[in-house]
């Protein structure tokens, strides 16, 4: 292991905690009614005709066909992203591949997937889906409408998740059933709430997920958009109400597929104890692969993230 000995923080990345400690993180206990509000949400999202709409990029790539891509979401809301096919081979699987509170500006092509149509979603407030008044600083965009509940942004994103399945099954239909999601930080974190209600999505690799167990992830300093949230909720702590009901982990725990979870032993943006939170609370099929750090460049980190490669090649073979 090399976990980073020196660092710019003012606080201690791996919150003194060791790997058996770690694995023995229990998720918070679900407020009441958060199964009620997923699978309403879920049902009101499936409701929702995507429209989606198909151009050539002028992105272009030897092994793949690069479309871009526009859908709708709840809210009549506008998701661009891309749509990437195989030069070779027939699509025999779907995959939905979220981003980080970073956003994504192109396709990632060097994903160890074939005989794949991979759609990029940006999530609503960020990249190509930017709209005002959203913010798209990631310290302001994860406060957005934190106030209500029912509307709160994060809710809204896993939403985008959910018409990017629909998108991929209403253009190939022989897709159903065969769909991964794959997410890292924030796109793993609102991919844990969006697998545990979405029967289409048969798989799931979350790396760094984030929103894990929110009473305690207000406690632990970090920097981005945690520190955001924590800075808030001194002001307004009767916001914990909804951030109990948009916990990575609370969902995690009710995901019945297959699942490949990379979480770090050091990390300044997504405290530890709060990934490892999520990747204990998946009850079977899971696999949790340890990563030295996250959010933070650190010695060996090539070999790792190589080795995390193969696996999610693996993972998502076509049978």
């Amino acid at each position: 292991m090399s976990i980073p000995k020196t660092h710019p923080f003012d606080f201690d990345p791996t919150y003194g905690m060791q790997l058996d400690e770690l694995l023995a993180v229990k998720p918070p206990e679900a407020p009441e009614g958060f199964d009620d509000f997923w699978r309403a949400r879920y049902l009101k999202a499936l409701a929702v005709d995507p429209q989606p709409v198909l151009r050539r990029s002028k992105i272009a790539h030897p092994d793949w066909h690069v479309l871009d891509l526009v859908y709708i979401s709840t809210g009549s809301y506008r998701i661009g992203g891309w749509l990437i096919l195989p030069r070779q081979g027939e699509v025999r699987r779907g995959l939905v591949v979220g981003h980080g509170y970073g956003g994504r500006d192109r396709p990632e092509f060097d994903l160890p997937v074939e005989e794949t149509a991979v759609l990029f979603p940006c999530c609503r407030g960020l990249s190509l889906s930017a709209r005002p008044p959203i913010s798209e600083n990631p310290s302001f965009h994860v406060l957005h409408d934190i106030d209500k509940p029912d509307s709160y942004i994060i809710g809204g994103c896993v939403d985008d998740i959910w018409l990017a399945v629909s998108t991929l099954t209403g253009l190939y239909p022989w897709l159903s059933g065969h769909i991964g999601y794959s997410g890292i930080s924030f796109g793993g974190g609102i991919g844990a709430m969006a697998i545990a209600y979405d029967q289409r999505i048969d798989r799931g690799h979350l790396a760094l997920p984030t929103f894990g167990d929110q009473p305690l992830r207000l406690t632990l300093p970090s920097v981005g958009s945690a520190q955001s949230v924590q800075e808030y909720h001194k002001k307004h702590p009767d916001v914990l109400g909804t951030l109990r009901l948009y916990d990575a982990a609370s969902a995690a725990s009710r995901i019945k597929v297959p699942m490949l979870t990379a979480v770090a032993l050091f990390d300044p943006s997504v405290a530890p104890p709060g990934q490892f939170a999520v990747a204990n609370a998946i009850p079977k099929f899971n696999e949790i692969f340890i990563l030295d750090a996250g959010h933070f460049d650190y010695p060996g980190s090539v070999e790792q993230e190589a080795v995390l490669r193969e696996k999610i090649g693996q993972f998502f073979r076509v049978p």
